[in-house]
């Protein structure tokens, strides 16, 4: 979706998605954190962190954190939020992935603004800037959103289908899903037998 839909929620609305106050996030904040399965994280990446609600906390269980949105009036109102451990970029998905390795990604409600042709892409760029043994989490919205190009389940199911990953675990009910995979060695290897690499 273009940055100009989400720039445009943020200049006519203070929080559009009720991060700070809806139940459902901040049960989900809860949910999220809880299924990491490591206490600390030396470096992470979230793309999508609008307010930094999220990322504050998140930010409690890493050495360093990037985070980033499309919205330049979100980063600012996430300035104020988010500790010193925390880099603000202006980035979105769809564009290149950075060149860094990262021992987890957070996708938090982001997935199903892609394309079901383009998630794909996203996620392998994702799986492969993750170490070894890192941490992939995803968590998403189940219901239908006429705006969106697809649902969480979706998503997941997308998440899924990556051979480097293994799940851990996670949660589902009516309105989210969480999920934890981990990038496998075993599995990195799997895939390039099966592609002739080795």
């Amino acid at each position: 979706m273009p940055s100009s839909y989400f720039e445009d929620l943020y200049e006519s609305r203070q929080d559009p998605w009720g991060f700070t106050d809806r139940w459902y996030e901040q049960r989900k904040r809860a949910l999220t954190l809880a299924a990491l399965p490591a206490r600390r994280y030396r470096r992470a990446f979230e793309p999508g962190c609008s307010l930094g609600v999220f990322t504050g906390e998140l930010a409690e269980r890493c050495d360093v954190l990037i985070s980033t949105d499309v919205s330049q009036t979100a980063l600012r109102r996430a300035a104020g939020r988010v500790p010193s451990n925390v880099e603000l970029r202006r980035w979105g998905l769809g564009e290149p992935w950075p060149e860094e390795t990262f021992d987890l990604v957070v996708l938090s409600e982001v997935g199903y603004y892609l394309s079901t042709a383009d998630l794909p892409d996203v996620v392998g760029a994702a799986v492969a800037s993750l170490e070894e043994g890192g941490t992939l989490v995803a968590a998403h919205w189940r219901h239908e959103v006429a705006d969106y190009p697809q649902d969480g389940d979706a998503v997941h199911a997308t998440i899924q289908a990556a051979p480097e990953l293994q799940r851990l675990g996670g949660w589902r009910d009516e309105d989210v899903v969480i999920e934890v995979w981990e990038k496998c060695a075993h599995s990195v290897a799997s895939l390039a037998r099966r592609e002739g690499l080795v």
